[in-house]
């Protein structure tokens, strides 16, 4: 009991540090994806109803679910938009608190069904291994990265699907109908809690096979379930998976790489977190990974081969030394199966640490296992334990305080990576931001050349030759030869946006009309055809230039263009308010009943409101527009 007592006593203790550690980074703000997923909080004036509430929560974009439990997270926090960051901030340190406890109880639910160490042992073991992923400043980018609440709330479902089957395990021989139903339970309900936080949760049942594959045969479930619950799901995100393999020269034209650049390329990204997991620091690039260098062969650069060699020398021996080391052989093959959505096949981004979030839950469980085991015949083993648990608290608190001050953070990743587009983009905005306008000109001049594939350093040119009124018409066709030739991707989509919205702000006929020619000669690149987005995107703007330039059938008639391409009832009425608030209430009638066939057309499935508040708008609409209409009388900007 006095045992018992003393790891509790040491857990809570670990937990106080964590809170310690973490708490001077929940001052930070928001950063860049937190506003694109949280900014919809605010777009109907809050989720104040039933209907707002269905609005946010049920029609999230951040993946093919939409993401839903973590969109509904957000609420505990705020319901509105601006919001206040440390709010958010702190629900996800209690998140990262109770995923801690979780696993803790996981690993000692993992001992008891392994049966290799006493139940003293097994606490402490638990205990340690839980404090050191707690504590490894690794997390702190997932914790205290507001969006990254997603990776959280998957990793949260993941671990209670874990322990509800460990514990159900355990009772497999004495009560095998409840077992049998707890470990149901398990692996589906807590699979679509997961998923529906984020997608890499559906990998819960392959993760639980995993784990059964390192346990004894003793007490292990009948064939048929393991047939059932966990062999089919895993094979069938397996299938799933395949169907996006392809070998073509450039399957993702947003990206810079193709699907074997990619998988050669994330060798050396997955090492690379091994070795920050295992030789971790306090901070590194941070978010700016984007000037991650491409592996093209399996020799170049050759550390790709070495890290393949790694990687495979990792996989195999985890098999070899099963019976064994099943512990090693559970930290490894967990590691890797973790990684199986996001370090692949698809077509995302290259490096997040957040990925690691799930992954690295038992990878310090073998070191941690054979010190426990071994500190009866070395005596020092637990203070080397406790010095290591007080080295990662110390870089953990370090970390978070850095994170603490989000104009800091961003200035020392952009200091950091050199090779990375966004971090010299933030850099200029920084001496924008302190009034060196010549210095930021000068330093993107440099770095545009120097980096010449990246649009988003050509759009940042522009945007600040624009800003400071020093743009001429030569520098808006140097740009749109540039971007017509460079890599497109969703940067480049909202620069060319702001760029407009830049240009509307700035009141000048002049730079609207060398706005009108940039966008024509991008489209006039195959490249640009290949992207709906850019397509519509283009006649959308298109048309608030021809507004801005007082030529409202030409407006009218791209407004009615992008309408079509879109086919989207909410956008759709956004077009038709802007026509109506320039002054053309005419032209907005026009465009109105367009909107009005595209919500009749629409499945209600995909409205983010009811069919009938759309129909009371497009209704409320039509009697003003109608009304301004008549003699002496214009719509007002508030329509």
């Amino acid at each position: 009991m006095i045992r018992q007592i003393k790891a509790c006593i040491f857990l809570f203790a670990v937990v106080l540090v964590t809170f310690l550690c973490y708490w001077p980074g929940v001052a930070g703000g928001f950063l860049f994806d937190d506003y694109s997923n949280l900014k919809d909080l605010g777009v109907y004036g809050g989720v104040i109803d039933a209907e707002t509430f269905n609005s946010y929560v049920f029609h999230g974009w951040s993946g093919p679910t939409g993401r839903p439990i973590s969109l509904m997270s957000f609420l505990l926090d705020d319901n509105t938009w601006p919001s206040y960051a440390p709010w958010f901030k702190k629900t996800n340190l209690y998140i990262h608190v109770l995923c801690g406890l979780l696993l803790c109880w996981s690993i000692l639910l993992l001992l008891r069904n392994m049966k290799t160490v006493s139940e003293n042992d097994a606490r402490w073991i638990a205990v340690f291994a839980c404090a050191i992923w707690l504590l490894h400043p690794y997390m702190v980018s997932t914790t205290l990265y507001v969006v990254q609440r997603m990776a959280q709330l998957a990793t949260f479902f993941s671990l209670a699907g874990i322990v509800l089957y460990l514990y159900a395990r355990l009772r497999l021989m004495l009560h095998p109908m409840r077992a049998y139903i707890l470990m149901s339970l398990a692996v589906c309900v807590c699979t679509v809690l997961a998923t529906f936080s984020k997608e890499n949760g559906a990998l819960l049942p392959l993760l639980i096979l995993v784990i059964e594959f390192c346990l004894p045969s003793t007490g292990k479930p009948s064939w048929k379930w393991r047939v059932l619950f966990l062999w089919l799901p895993s094979v069938a995100i397996a299938v799933a998976l395949s169907r996006y393999i392809t070998f073509a020269d450039a399957p993702w034209s947003n990206r810079n790489f193709n699907m074997v650049e990619r998988l050669l390329t994330e060798l050396r990204i997955v090492f690379d977190y091994l070795l920050n997991l295992f030789v971790p620091r306090i901070e590194g690039n941070g978010l700016y990974q984007d000037g991650y260098v491409i592996s093209k062969s399996l020799f170049d650069p050759f550390s790709t081969f070495f890290c393949f060699l790694t990687l495979l020398f990792l996989f195999l021996g985890a098999f070899i030394i099963r019976r064994k080391a099943p512990i090693v052989t559970l930290s490894i093959l967990f590691f890797f199966a973790a990684h199986t959505m996001e370090s692949t096949v698809l077509g995302l981004e290259l490096y997040f640490e957040h990925r690691n979030y799930l992954a690295a839950l038992f990878l310090f469980l073998p070191l941690v296992y054979y010190c426990v085991i071994l500190c009866k015949r070395f005596k020092l083993l637990p203070v080397l334990l406790v010095a290591v648990l007080a080295v990662l608290a110390s870089m953990t608190w370090l970390r978070a305080g850095l994170w603490g001050d989000s104009d800091r953070l961003k200035l020392y990743w952009a200091q950091s990576a050199t090779e990375s587009p966004r971090a010299i983009n933030s850099l200029a905005a920084y001496y924008i931001d302190n009034k060196k306008y010549e210095k930021a000109n000068e330093y993107m001049e440099l770095e545009s050349e120097r980096l010449s594939d990246s649009s988003l350093l050509t759009i940042r040119l522009l945007l600040q030759k624009i800003y400071g009124s020093v743009a001429e018409e030569q520098d808006f066709s140097l740009a749109g030869e540039r971007l017509k030739n460079q890599q497109f991707d969703a940067q480049t989509v909202v620069g060319v946006r702001t760029i407009v919205e830049t240009v509307l702000e700035s009141d000048s006929t002049e730079y609207a009309h060398y706005t009108l020619q940039l966008l024509s000669t991008m489209e006039a690149s195959p490249k640009y055809s290949q992207f709906p987005l850019f397509i519509r995107l283009t006649a959308y703007l298109r048309a608030r230039l021809y507004l801005h330039l007082q030529e409202p059938l030409l407006a009218n008639e791209l407004y009615s263009l992008a309408m079509s391409r879109y086919n989207e009832t909410d956008a759709a009425l956004a077009m038709v308010a802007e026509m109506g608030s320039a002054g053309y209430p005419e032209e907005a009638l026009v465009l109105l009943e367009q909107a009005s066939g595209i919500l009749n057309q629409q499945e209600s499935s995909t409205l983010k409101r009811s069919r009938n508040s759309y129909e009371q708008e497009i209704s409320y609409l039509e009697g003003v527009l109608k009304k301004a209409t008549e003699p002496n009388n214009i719509v007002t900007e508030d329509l």
